[in-house]
């Protein structure tokens, strides 16, 4: 520029070749970038999938102390950080190459201009490096406080037992204790980011200042060194040139920090996880199958953990092929260990463990994937129509499906939420009776069955003429009626064998078995007589009928009718039997024709998956996340980046200006002043710099916590049927994975967009300034730039979406498997279930694929128009030369070399921001669906001690599941009186639970009313209901980790003798007093540390420690022996007389001497009178009792 006589093509030939250089370098920089993504992602998807195969193989001990929301977490936002760790790991290494580089350019640049100031500017980055080692140390610790088990993880795995356990919390009303707790983890989840946000801006800060700090120190040890050192525009815009370079290294080293601090603390997690202890396959030695004996353990000492003390001790059993073999003991003797034992998932202490054969298992809780009937039985075979139907018959399920909407079409939720206990258990079995297994462990499969139903099993599938005759049966019963026929029985007593034998021979011993089966087993021999008798009364009818039908049907019509009237009679009292337990929401919504023939395709669909929006993100949603944060935070933080810009654009420009300044005598005037406001303006830049990190980041946690919080409030406030129609991956895709984006990845990326933005403002201000001709060209590559900007943003946007409706089925699938993961061993499915988990992994990647492709096509198009505006600079500088001062000339072109790289980071931040407002789409997508009532109602002029008497009446009261469906209860009127005791009772899909359901609000009245001491229900708030009234005990007993007293008292109301008096009164007290930490025991999650039995006489003890005065108690003692269910019915009976009491009924003998009964029968109530007058009446409760063998 100041070499007049330079010819003009030399500046054209250097313009052109910084282009050609700028071009070159987009395509070569983004060509890495691709590989990089890609290697990134193959980690990310090989990491899943050995967190997947390692959740199939680890022990019990292991498993407790990593629940499912961790491993969720491992996958959801470990894996990310992994992935993100490759993206940007290079430039760990590359930056401070790149840092030394460009000092030694400096260096030999300024040697020759500056001398030995340059070493002022390499020490001050040199000084920069170890002040943001140690911020990363800091920060790497809070990063471990604050993400790893303590906070997130204790989060999402009390989010998972919330989930699991909803309904429990709908009817003890213990939604906002729950969500207390949630939000205790979450803030302390967000003190931890908060700190580490603060260390972070202080790093973007010193490093974004660096620039600034380096030609400070260098200019300012230059002219104060010597008066005769004189800055001129070559000194300058060189030296800052090389500056400059610096930036990008030195603005991505942070960051780069950051992401490997990060991924080395889910390196750890992920390791511990991998590292933990496995199911050792010497456990049990396999062998094919072979005559002489199935199943043998030679002194076997068992336990759950390598440490703990042993569940089974001295165990010596030898199985023969194609024999029965009952295990019989109280709860918690360890007869569900003995087949844990069997199946190699305890840990062998001593002895040996050999199984001949294929095995199949039906644990003590079924097991029920979320799919069709049909899928859960044939699970992964091939389908033998003649065989399938013969097992639908055995397990009596042909009844259920007739049922059902779609018959075994029908799609059972998670957990079999939509099928009865019994239902779910004789899926369970069907599962392993389709299997042809050559050994079959049943842990206690008849519990959740009535009688008859339970007879008919064992004598069609179990028994000596069941479809298993010949194969090895190991049954654990409580059932004594099926004693007789085992050929061999086990008894278990504190994890030992006390007596073994056949029926007869332990009979004739007169030991504890003998005195038990004489005081107990009476009624089930004349239940089992009585069943036989019906059975060959109905065979007899049915061949009359038939051979009446064939002979007379054209001589005597009539006589045809009336038998056939009695065969249907017969029919309907012994072959339309369901069990009689509780069936659950789905199973009684009975579809009329209309329905039938309008959507035959979803008749037996229940979930609804993931849905994914379309178009561009709307507005409302930036609105929804700046309005949470308000106005008064965001105009500030704009003009914080406005001010942190200008004073960035005004210490470039009075750096200009210093160059330009004329020499005087070899010396510029006031030389300290031009160092002193320089220094202020760089200075007040990097306070401003900081100021906006610090603002965005508390901003991001402000509206995090606001969404989460909204979220977790939807979530909770939301009716059952919510749940059984939303897979729990769906939920935990929302809590983990957009919750973390909204956390981090928000505000992140609206960091770097302001800050770019602002500088590509202050560069453009640059360019017009130095010549205004670059406007001509500097506005339509703006609209060029917006327009390709706009038509990437959608297409990134829609694949955002996709791949986080593809990430739902992961987690479902995940938590499906954990929680099934012995079921799955057992049956040898390992493989199947891991290729299921690819498949989902690899379709949520041809979403993600496409993403990052698309992201890099736009990067270098837009580049290559930011390398056009370097062009158009440096063409217009050389145009220029005669008027254009060389000062100028060296800001414009050294910013317009920037260009490329702002445009480049102004793309990836703003795809970020727009990617991830997709997560606040999706947070805020509960927000629309339908809620309960409001939980209190204010105003409301409840009795402080409501209800006193404890009445109940309903008046022409009916239910329905959906709008559109059938009644599940029609016209109930009825009255009950206090301190009454009434028992429910009817088949499958009667309406039992229906009438609880109504009681509890789960469901709201179609019509008519129900009034407790003459409140009408419906007018109170559903907490004031449900939290100081009523109690229910629930088929399938839920327990959340945490101690056991505050699975029995989670608000800490009542006192230690109050808790272990319920205790005692459950016959608890003995087992709970043996227990290390007594009260304070750690159950695992889901209780799975303890028997089922166990769990169920627990949840009884919290009924029982809730006293009131009406207690709902549905199926309270299904999985417990009959010496104990014996116990602990004289117990209700005592401690209940004050209260009005409804029993759903499981064991008719237990409502016996109730003061009434209710049959229910298609939503109707069929009779209502005391169990006497009921028999007397000889009706279908008689009928009931016949069948139980009561009468």
């Amino acid at each position: 520029m100041r070499d007049e006589d330079a010819p003009l093509w030399k500046g054209y030939f250097y313009a052109t070749l910084m282009f050609l250089l700028s071009c070159l370098q987009s395509l070569f920089n983004h060509q890495y970038m691709y590989t990089c993504f890609t290697v990134g992602m193959r980690v990310k998807t090989a990491v899943m999938g050995l967190v997947y195969r390692k959740s199939l193989v680890i022990n019990s001990a292991a498993r407790r102390t990593c629940t499912v929301g961790e491993i969720v977490n491992l996958v959801s936002a470990d894996t990310q950080k992994l992935m993100d760790f490759v993206v940007y790991f290079n430039a760990v290494w590359l930056a401070p190459i790149e840092i030394a580089l460009c000092l030694f350019f400096l260096w030999q640049v300024c040697l020759n201009h500056l001398g030995p100031s340059a070493l002022a500017g390499i020490a001050t980055v040199i000084l920069i490096f170890p002040l943001n080692g140690f911020i990363a140390k800091k920060r790497s610790k809070l990063q471990v406080k604050a993400i790893q088990m303590k906070f997130m993880d204790g989060r999402i795995r009390l989010m998972n037992e919330i989930l699991n356990g909803i309904k429990i919390l709908k009817f003890y009303a213990w939604e906002k204790a729950f969500l207390e707790q949630v939000l205790g983890h979450r803030e302390k989840e967000l003190k931890a980011l908060k700190k580490s946000q603060i260390l972070y801006s202080i790093s973007i800060a010193s490093f974004n200042s660096s620039s600034f700090l380096i030609a400070f120190a260098m200019f300012g040890v230059y002219v104060t060194l010597d008066d005769r050192n004189v800055l001129d525009a070559q000194k300058v815009f060189v030296s800052m040139a090389l500056i400059n370079i610096l930036k990008t290294p030195l603005s991505q080293l942070p960051f780069a920090i950051s992401t490997t601090m990060q991924a080395m603390v889910s390196l750890r997690r992920l390791g511990k996880y991998l590292c933990s202890e496995e199911l050792r396959v010497d456990n049990v030695s396999k062998a094919p199958l072979s005559s002489g004996k199935n199943v043998a353990i030679e002194n076997g000492t068992f336990s759950w953990s390598a440490e703990g003390p042993p569940c089974l001790k001295r165990i010596n059993i030898h199985v023969p092929r194609g024999s029965l073999v009952a295990v019989v003991g109280h709860v918690g003797s360890g007869k569900s260990s003995l087949l844990s034992a069997m199946l190699g998932e305890t840990e062998k202490r001593t002895g040996r463990v050999s199984v001949k054969g294929s095995v199949a298992y039906v644990p003590q809780q079924a097991w029920i994937q979320n799919a069709t009937v049909q899928d859960n039985i044939i699970f992964g075979r091939e389908k033998m129509k003649t065989w399938y139907h013969r097992v639908l018959e055995a397990c009596a399920l042909l009844p259920d499906l007739d049922i059902l909407p779609a018959g075994d079409a029908t799609e059972i939720g998670e957990k079999g939420l939509n099928l009865s206990g019994g239902q779910k258990q004789r899926v369970s079995l069907a599962r392993a009776v389709y299997r042809k297994a050559d050994v079959y462990l049943l842990d206690d499969p008849l519990s959740a069955v009535d009688a008859h139903v339970g007879q008919h099993i064992f004598d069609k599938v179990i028994g000596p003429k069941g479809v298993l005759r010949d194969k090895t049966r190991i049954l654990v019963t409580h059932g004594m009626s099926f004693l007789p026929q085992a050929d061999h029985i086990l008894v278990l007593v504190d994890g030992e064998i006390t007596e073994s034998g056949s029926y007869q021979e332990l009979l004739s011993r007169h030991g504890a078995f003998a005195d038990f089966i004489h005081t107990f087993a009476s009624t089930e021999r004349k239940e089992s007589a009585i069943q036989r008798g019906e059975e060959i009364f109905h065979l007899l009818v049915n061949s009359l009928f038939l051979n009446i039908l064939l002979k007379n049907y054209h001589t005597n019509k009539i006589l045809c009718v009336i038998f056939f009237f009695i065969k249907l009679t017969c029919g309907l009292s012994i072959f339309s039997r369901g069990d009689t337990t509780n069936t659950n929401l789905q199973n009684m919504e009975p579809v009329s024709e209309t329905d039938q023939e309008q959507v035959p395709e979803d008749l037996g669909k229940l979930t609804e998956a993931d849905k994914a929006r379309t178009g561009r993100v709307r507005l409302e949603m930036y609105q929804k996340y700046f309005k949470t944060i308000g106005l008064a935070i965001i105009i500030p933080i704009v003009f914080l980046y406005a001010f942190q810009q200008g004073a960035s654009l005004a210490y470039n420009y009075w750096l200009s200006m210093w160059a330009d300044d004329p020499v005087v005598n070899g010396t510029q005037i006031d030389t300290d002043l031009k160092l002193t406001v320089f220094g202020a303006l760089g200075f007040v830049q990097g306070i401003a710099i900081f100021g906006t990190t610090v603002a965005i980041s508390i901003c991001g946690i402000i509206a995090s916590r606001h969404l989460h919080m909204e979220l977790l409030i939807n979530v909770l406030r939301s009716p059952m049927s919510f749940f059984e129609c939303t897979p729990s991956g769906n939920l935990l895709n929302r809590f983990a994975k957009e919750i973390d984006a909204i956390d981090c990845m928000v505000p992140d990326g609206l960091k770097m967009m302001l800050s770019y933005v602002f500088k590509l403002m202050e560069v453009c201000i640059i360019v017009l300034m130095a010549t205004p001709f670059a406007a001509v060209i500097i506005l339509p590559l703006a609209f060029l730039y917006a327009f390709v900007q706009s038509f990437y943003v959608a297409t990134s946007c829609q694949l955002r979406r996709l791949e986080a409706v593809s990430r739902s089925p992961i987690y479902t699938h995940f938590n499906e498997t954990v929680q099934g993961a012995s079921v799955i061993r057992a049956f040898g499915e390992q493989p199947r279930f891991i290729l299921q988990a690819n498949q989902r992994v690899d379709f949520n990647q041809t979403s993600y694929f496409p993403r990052f492709v698309a992201t890099r096509w736009l990067a270098v198009n837009l580049e290559f128009v930011g390398n056009g505006v370097v062009l158009a600079a440096a063409i217009l500088s050389v145009m220029g030369k005669n008027t254009l001062s060389p000062g100028i000339v060296g800001l414009a072109v050294s910013h317009s070399l920037q260009v490329t790289g702002i445009l480049s980071w102004i793309v990836r931040s703003w795809t970020d921001v727009e990617n991830n407002i997709v997560s606040v789409e999706r947070v805020n997508e509960y927000a629309d669906t339908a809620k309960e009532a409001s939980w209190s109602v204010e105003g409301s002029s409840l009795p402080l001690a409501w209800p006193q008497r404890g009445t109940l009446e309903f008046q022409d009261y009916g239910l329905q599941y959906r709008k559109g469906l059938e009644l599940a209860l029609k016209g109930i009127t009825l009255n009950i009186h206090e301190r009454e005791r009434v028992g429910i009772v009817g088949r499958t899909g009667a309406g039992k639970s229906s009438l609880a359901l109504g009681i509890f609000r789960i469901l709201e009245a179609a019509k008519g009313k129900i009034f407790i001491d003459g409140v009408n229900i419906a007018d109170i708030g559903l907490h004031d209901l449900r939290s100081p009234l009523l109690n229910c005990n629930n088929p399938d007993p839920v327990l959340f980790s945490g101690s056991l007293r505050m699975n029995l008292d989670p608000f800490d109301t009542y006192t230690d003798e109050e808790v272990w008096r319920s205790l005692e009164l459950a016959h608890l007290k003995n087992f709970v007093s043996n227990l290390p930490d007594k009260l304070n025991h750690e159950c695992s999650e889901g209780g799975e540390n303890l028997s089922l039995g166990q769990r169920q006489l627990v949840c009884l003890a919290r009924a029982l420690l809730r006293k009131t005065k009406i207690l709902v108690l549905d199926e309270a003692t299904a999985a417990v022996d009959l010496e104990t269910d014996t116990l602990i019915q004289s117990t209700i009976r005592t401690q209940f007389e004050d209260c009005t009491v409804l029993t759903i009924a499981h064991r008719l003998n237990t409502i016996m001497d109730y003061t009434r009964v209710i049959v229910m029968d298609r939503g109707h109530i069929s009779e209502m009178d005391s169990p006497a007058n009921l028999i007397a009446q000889r009706g279908q409760f008689y009928r009931m009792c016949r069948e139980a063998g009561l009468v």
